[in-house]
């Protein structure tokens, strides 16, 4: 039985980094493909946001798997859920915007410096404290994506802009989870938390699609076929609760672990799917180097959260944990 439960848990681990490195090519292909011409991250993120919407209430509401209603209230929604909302649309459409402009691989190594700008946001927010610690670890994953850019053989920083800005609206979007559970105290796993995000994100994903992508759109000729939107969406959807089976099953810290695995599968997966992807010794040194320091955040967090729970359960006020959804850019 406890080897059956292994392999389960195996399985699932796997689930994830195949879903999740698949997401990423999946959204690549369809942006980048001749055949489809439809190069509009704004519209394809959007369709992501809509499909999980309706999917998310179909089994919430009319299947009932989940019951999403404990705790949410028109504050916490217009205070916490809005603001996760706009800074997750503006994640996945900066971050599948980039991809017309930089390769893949390049784009997650540069995403690497997600730790730095989710501990400064925190210092700023007051939710985390400076030390010399969190200095140097910051100073290493700093240093590490630096190195993997100056290796870069065709930069575009335009495709770097828009890469970081999905990097610090990701930062904002951690940083206001943090506080939804720490100020409001509400428990949500990833299907509960996309019931409320989606409609939210995809409201402020179609006001700039009006204006910048559907005159293009109108214009131009695309081919989307059906079958492939409906894969693609679905592969979004299918990746948020592959992170609830791992979590559910594992810990969070496998989830890191297994986040820094797809990290290098999508780096040198890339190289032998697309033609853009060019990889030099300096920029999977420095992506090493990166991910060293990721490592140790990863390693400095989860221990920070055992020690926190351990005295949590001491006092007689409860913890509750979240657990957030992944979006659909990887």
């Amino acid at each position: 039985m406890a080897d059956r439960t292994k392999l389960v848990t195996y399985a699932y681990i796997l689930l994830y980094i195949a879903l999740s490195s698949g997401q990423i090519f999946f959204n690549k292909w369809v942006l980048s493909s001749k055949e489809i011409n439809f190069p509009y991250p704004l519209g394809l993120t959007l369709l992501h946001m809509v499909f999980s919407s309706v999917l998310c209430f179909i089994l919430t509401k009319v299947f009932k798997v989940i019951n999403v209603d404990d705790g949410m209230t028109l504050e916490v929604y217009a205070t916490s859920v809005v603001p996760i909302g706009a800074m997750f649309a503006m994640t996945l459409w900066l971050g599948n915007t980039a991809y017309l402009y930089i390769s893949v691989a390049f784009a997650q190594m540069l995403k690497a410096i997600m730790p730095v700008a989710v501990f400064v946001l925190g210092v700023v927010a007051g939710l985390e404290v400076m030390s010399c610690r969190m200095l140097l670890i910051m100073s290493v994953i700093s240093f590490g994506v630096l190195v993997a850019s100056y290796g870069e053989i065709n930069i575009s920083w335009i495709g770097v802009v828009y890469q970081m800005g999905g990097v610090v609206g990701e930062a904002l979007r951690l940083i206001f989870m943090e506080i939804l559970v720490k100020r409001k105290g509400l428990k949500l796993n990833p299907i509960s938390m996309m019931y409320y995000v989606s409609p939210c994100s995809a409201i402020c994903l179609f006001i700039p699609w009006i204006f910048l992508e559907k005159p293009k759109m109108d214009a131009h000729e695309w081919n989307f076929p059906p079958l492939v939107l409906i894969l693609n969406s679905l592969c979004t959807f299918a990746l948020n609760l592959s992170v609830f089976l791992v979590i559910s099953h594992t810990s969070a810290l496998t989830i890191r672990v297994a986040g820094v695995v797809k990290d290098w599968v999508v780096v040198l997966l890339s190289a032998l799917l697309f033609a853009d992807t060019k990889l030099t010794l300096i920029n999977l040194f420095g992506y090493g180097i990166a991910i060293t320091g990721v490592a140790a955040y990863n390693n400095n967090k989860l221990t920070k959260e055992a020690s926190r729970r351990s005295s949590d359960e001491s006092s007689p006020v409860e913890s509750i944990p979240l657990t957030a959804p992944t979006n659909s850019n990887g």
